[in-house]
């Protein structure tokens, strides 16, 4: 029973497709102009409708386009009421026509609940969709700390603490492009780390399980008009980062006891980050090519959603 699966990210475009158990992701970055940070809603739909069907290709190729029972999509960013972006309408419309062509059902989820399914999925882990559990979403545009609910074939995330500005991948990407680096930056950060040779010390004030960054980003700004070695500054960037929020999700499993802890979103494939929570917290990360933007968990949730409905 193999499902279709889209999204249109705001940074990647992505198809995929899940049988029930094996996935299979599709994808590709947005191309963003050096020195720039990110890209207008219209570009990022422009690259997006010229790149799905070279996605489509890739996976008609492979021989996985054969008899596809459900299309789903990513609508919007979250699952709440006037949630919105449109970059997503790409994937949405084209998911729609599809299963309209081949005579399908259509099955509509947000970008945050893909990200949590494939991250569970990718970790081994699917049995977290059936209970509570604790959640970053760590991403460009987003870092979340959310407390999620099973919500019949999907999940319900309630946001309880994370940042109250600019998010830790902004901060990270900002922090790139002031030292010379493409964007987005998490990768090319994460390999200065090891050159750095001090170790710059700035706390980040954590009020409930919520903080700010963007004093992070001015003491950032100072440090490149100092002339302070790249690698040290990239090495301040995340430590600083990582600090936060090992302190926020510990102060989370304090308040919800017994909940385990599941990181998604780019930033959560910087493997300091990881090697930070996993000991600190026990937290259960995605495999990196499932912790970026992607499809995967688009399409396991057209797959539930699809097996129920069949049920039923």
């Amino acid at each position: 029973m193999p499902v279709l699966g889209l999204d249109t990210s705001n940074y990647t475009t992505s198809a995929a497709v899940f049988d029930g158990q094996n996935g299979w992701n599709e994808g590709r970055l947005l191309e963003v102009r050096p020195g720039e940070l990110g890209l207008r809603q219209s570009d990022a739909l422009f690259q997006h409708v010229k790149r799905l069907p070279e996605l489509f290709s890739r996976l008609e190729q492979a021989g996985l386009l054969q008899n596809i029972e459900a299309v789903g999509a990513s609508t919007r960013p979250r699952a709440v009421e006037g949630s919105y972006m449109p970059c997503f309408l790409a994937g949405a419309s084209q998911g729609q026509s599809l299963a309209h062509t081949l005579g399908v059902p259509f099955f509509a989820h947000s970008h945050q609940q893909g990200h949590l399914v494939a991250a569970a999925w990718s970790a081994g882990r699917l049995d977290l969709l059936d209970r509570p559990f604790l959640a970053w979403h760590l991403s460009g545009g987003t870092t979340e700390l959310l407390r999620v609910e099973p919500d019949g074939t999907s999940v319900r995330a309630e946001i309880v603490g994370g940042t109250s500005d600019i998010s830790a991948g902004q901060l990270i990407d900002r922090t790139g492009v002031l030292l010379g680096l493409q964007f987005p930056a998490g990768k090319a950060l994460d390999a200065l780390y090891d050159q750095a040779d001090a170790c710059l010390d700035y706390r980040v004030k954590l009020q409930e399980l919520s903080f700010s960054l963007s004093g992070m980003e001015n003491k950032v700004k100072q440090l490149v008009s100092a002339g302070e070695k790249p690698a040290n500054i990239a090495r301040f960037t995340l430590d600083t980062v990582i600090g936060v929020v090992l302190r926020a999700t510990r102060e989370a499993q304090r308040r919800w006891p017994g909940l385990p802890v599941l990181c998604s979103g780019g930033v959560a494939s910087n493997r300091q980050l990881r090697g930070a929570l996993e000991q600190g917290c026990q937290a259960i990360f995605a495999q990196p090519q499932y912790a970026t933007d992607n499809a995967m968990g688009a399409a396991i949730l057209t797959w539930r959603a699809l097996e129920k409905q069949r049920r039923t």
